[in-house]
């Protein structure tokens, strides 16, 4: 038998919170395995691949810093954008 999408959320909203938690996660899980067979190493790699970029635009001011206050602000700005 197969479950359509309305099924499946609707049998997910009936568990417990824990519970959802635990298939969400093992759903998570096989999209993950279905990713890229990257190596730990590679992974690394690119991470620090990133970092590097990163600390690179801070250092040379290609990226505008802000304060936590200012990023709060912002986030909370656009959570009620997100509602009007």
């Amino acid at each position: 038998m197969s479950l359509t999408v309305a099924e499946v959320e609707e049998a997910l909203l009936a568990l417990s919170r824990r519970d959802r938690a635990a298939v969400i996660q093992r759903g998570l899980q096989t999209l993950d395995a279905d990713a890229d067979d990257a190596s730990q190493e590679e992974i690394d790699a690119a991470w620090r691949d990133e970092l590097s970029r990163r600390i690179d635009d801070i250092e040379n001011g290609r990226v505008q810093m802000l304060n936590h206050e200012e990023v709060f602000t912002r986030a909370r700005d656009a959570i009620v954008a997100l509602g009007q």
